[in-house]
């Protein structure tokens, strides 16, 4: 029978009944008195020089307060890079200064040069308009390629070229060419890893307000990770000391990675509070967000994997270059390197693997993390690759895979990790038992029959999540820890305030967390509340990306809340009189064991606020403790899926008619959470696969900036998905044994739907080895011509 509470149960998130009613509070809903708006003027030219901007006549317009240029940042720092990667050669990458407003050029379509801030957003906006400005239009570099080339343009003036860092990972050189040379078969594949914008549901809000009587500002924003932008903005931007700045991210309306970073407009607005003395207000519009929100993926890569005689994968090595944009983001440079470069060995037990990624600068926003950060690519990467490896040998593709899975575990891979547990095996019957396998010949003769070719691709994945532990990522270039932290307050009447690091930007924290208490006190889960979001709230935490909420700061929260058991125990006990190593805790009640001898959870709790019948000297009044987890090890979630597509062949428009998940996250907390997950991550990957893509023409202009240009998916573009979880294998490092849920689905869609595509094509009698993201009917129609 299901479970009704507790961890397992597939219990309705809570948090919803404010967001579906209009109770939500975002930061867009906080007005502070006094309230001043901003606008920025963003450049309009991918790349050039400043020669100067007037702002005299806007100055003088009704409700203007003051208009800041780059002149008004000097001597302030730039935004940070939170991870330095360091070459082949045992260099640091290149890092040029990122300042809040541009100053001397502009190097992006979007680059904000100048901010008026205003009484009202209307008379903002006027100003903004009247300012004059002389930009002298500098050649743009956007293609990778060309950017390397020599002579080619230079995004930055003071370094000696646009290269960011060449990258080196795995095996040795001479084991890779072993393998090669002794290849019975090569299978080669040059690919595109597209660019997309995130576009969450709520655009970014930046909310300063500086508090002259105590010397203190408060930023509210929209972010996934409030302690770290109070780290980097006040540590390395604006010199504020940390007791001095508080950070806030009230209900955020999704991130996807995008909201991890710290941004300019987030610095700009607590710099311009401190200088005009009132709260200062940006409200980021979707034109904006196009051209300031950080993109993701944007890589080029050429894959070659090496098979012998009975079809074992030998060797596998990998040349990439991946965008990095006009400045260095937060995370991007982890991104395509340990993010990427490390899960290259897939669910495959391929002895040598060479890695090799080459990072861009270009004049083009920056890219960074987005759902999935490099896990997505590199699935994507070798599941085509892998594809395309059985279409060449004429084999199964689900036997060429399941012949090369890892099967023993721990498996240490070529490429830096190790795997503690899995089940490729078994993720991959449960999906052949999901989609009939034996039945789709019949499926494909029915879409002959109405003049459709119909396809089935296959996938398997396997992810790195919970990102850890800190002294290794340290090693790898991290600039700060990977730990995680909760605060457990129990009060005087029983119930409970839970202060976790981590953010809820969509991911049911509010409902899942507490099911985890609850189990382990044996108490209702209504009596626990999570507190979130606040840096003046909450202990140090790194926020909520990388799936690591319940796999590192769902374990902090293990973690103190043994340590109020543990001590709830010693009150009992002397409630009871008896030791506390009797004492047994079960459906929320103290037992001393094998007998019938008991005190409820509220009447230990209350004792620990009124001592009036325990000795103080072995125990301290109150009942709260805290916590802080450093995981040991990354987590592997890993899956297999199916995609069913039919294609026109007169169009070239692809439908997908049916897609299965089969995924191994560990233990599972709130099923109902985790299904939502996958939904919203396959969703995603299908925009990805099908529709979305970010694209600039030749001189650095964003030509997909709109909704009217840039194709997101919607109902129609997805079918109603089977996912199963059935396949556990726990983590043998977290005390919950998760893995992590929330980036699956849009790492093992991709490739899925692009397989597809690719063997509907080929059942037609087209000859088509490959077609880039995101498969368009033009582009499937172009193909089939070819």
């Amino acid at each position: 029978m299901p479970k009704d509470h507790g961890i397992g149960a597939a219990q309705k998130r809570r948090e919803d009944v404010r967001f579906l009613t209009g109770a939500g509070r975002y930061t867009d809903d906080i007005s502070a008195y006094g309230q001043t708006y901003c606008v920025f003027l963003r450049s309009d030219v991918a790349h050039g020089t400043i020669n100067s901007i007037d702002t005299s006549d806007a100055e003088a317009m009704p409700g203007v307060v003051r208009i800041f240029t780059g002149k008004d940042f000097e001597g302030i720092g730039g935004l940070p890079c939170g991870w330095q990667v360091t070459d082949k050669h045992g260099e640091p990458m290149k890092e040029p200064g990122h300042p809040v407003l541009a100053q001397g050029k502009v190097r992006h379509v979007g680059d904000p040069f100048a901010a008026v801030v205003a009484d009202s957003l209307e008379e903002a906006r006027n100003a903004a308009e009247a300012i004059v400005y002389d930009i002298e239009e500098l050649p743009a570099v956007v293609d990778m390629k060309a950017a390397l080339a020599e002579g080619a343009t230079k995004v930055h003036d003071d370094l000696s070229d646009n290269l960011c860092y060449d990258w080196h990972l795995g095996s040795d050189q001479a084991a890779i060419d072993e393998a090669f040379a002794n290849a019975a078969h090569v299978t080669t594949l040059e690919l595109i890893n597209n660019r997309l914008v995130a576009n969450p549901m709520e655009p970014r809000v930046a909310l300063g307000e500086y508090n002259r009587a105590n010397d203190e500002s408060t930023l509210y924003t929209t972010s996934q990770n409030p302690h770290v932008i109070r780290l980097l903005m006040g540590a390395f931007v604006l010199g504020i000391p940390e007791h001095k700045l508080r950070v806030v991210a009230p209900d955020v309306g999704g991130g996807f990675g995008t909201k991890i970073f710290h941004y300019a407009e987030e610095a700009f607005v607590t710099f311009a509070s401190r200088q005009i003395n009132r709260p200062v207000k940006w409200t980021s519009t979707r034109s904006e967000a196009f051209m300031s929100d950080a993109h993701g993926r944007d890589h080029v890569t050429k894959i070659e994997l090496a098979l012998d005689a009975d079809n074992n994968f030998i060797g596998l090595r990998t040349d990439t270059l991946a965008n990095m944009g006009a400045y260095l983001s937060t995370f991007s440079s982890s991104v395509p390197t340990w993010l990427h470069g490390t899960l290259m060995a897939g669910n495959y037990k391929t002895p040598a693997i060479q890695v090799n990624v080459r990072a861009v600068f270009t004049n083009t926003v920056p890219v960074d993390a987005y759902r999935g950060a490099g896990r997505p690519e590199a699935t994507f990467q070798l599941e085509r690759l892998v594809d395309k490896a059985a279409r060449e040998l004429g084999v199964d593709p689900i036997a060429l895979r399941r012949q090369n899975f890892i099967e023993s575990f721990p498996y240490a891979t070529p490429v830096a990790v190790e795997y503690d547990t899995g089940d490729y095996v078994a993720t991959m019957d449960k999906l052949e038992e999901m989609i009939d396998r034996p039945g789709f010949e019949a499926r494909r003769k029915e879409s002959e029959a109405k003049g459709k070719l119909r396809g089935l691709g296959i996938n398997c994945y396997i992810e790195a999540c919970g990102i850890a532990p800190s002294n290794l990522v340290g090693q790898l270039g991290a600039r700060a820890g990977l730990y995680d932290a909760a605060t457990v307050r129990v009060n005087a009447t029983g119930s409970i305030s839970v202060m976790v690091g981590a953010h809820s930007h969509g991911q049911g924290h509010e409902t899942a967390f507490p099911q985890v208490v609850a189990e382990m006190l044996g108490i209702d889960e209504s009596m626990i509340d999570i507190v979130h979001g606040d840096s003046s709230k909450i202990p140090f935490g790194m926020g909520t990306y990388g799936s690591r909420s319940l796999a590192v700061c769902g374990s902090a929260m293990v973690r103190a809340t043994e340590k109020i058991i543990n001590k709830a125990k010693k009150i009992a006990g002397h409630l009871l009189e008896a030791s506390d190593a009797d004492i047994e805790l079960k459906d929320g009640k103290f037992t001393v064991a094998g007998t019938d001898k008991s005190v409820a959870w509220g009447d230990v709790t209350l004792a620990a606020y009124v001592p009036h019948n325990y000795p103080l000297e072995d125990i301290e009044p109150g009942l709260e403790e805290t916590a802080f987890y450093d995981p040991s090890n990354f987590t592997y979630p890993s899956g297999a899926y199916a995609c069913e597509v039919e294609v026109d062949p007169e169009t070239g428009r692809v439908t997908i008619e049916s897609f299965a998940a089969a995924d191994d996250f560990g233990n599972v907390v709130n099923p109902m959470i985790v299904e939502g997950q996958v939904h919203g991550g396959i969703g995603q990957g299908i925009g990805q696969a099908l529709l979305e893509s970010c694209i600039y023409d030749e001189n650095g202009q964003l030509l997909s900036a709109s909704y009217m240009d840039y194709a997101m998916p919607r109902a129609e573009d997805v079918p109603f998905y089977k996912v199963d979880h059935s396949c556990v294998t726990p983590c043998t490092h977290n005390p919950l044994g998760v893995k992590g849920c929330g980036e699956a689905g849009a790492i093992g869609s991709p490739p899925a739907v692009v397989n597809a595509v690719i063997d509907a094509l080929a059942s037609g009698g087209f000859n088509v080895e490959h077609i880039d993201m995101p498969v368009s009917p033009h582009r499937v129609w172009k193909a089939m011509q070819g």
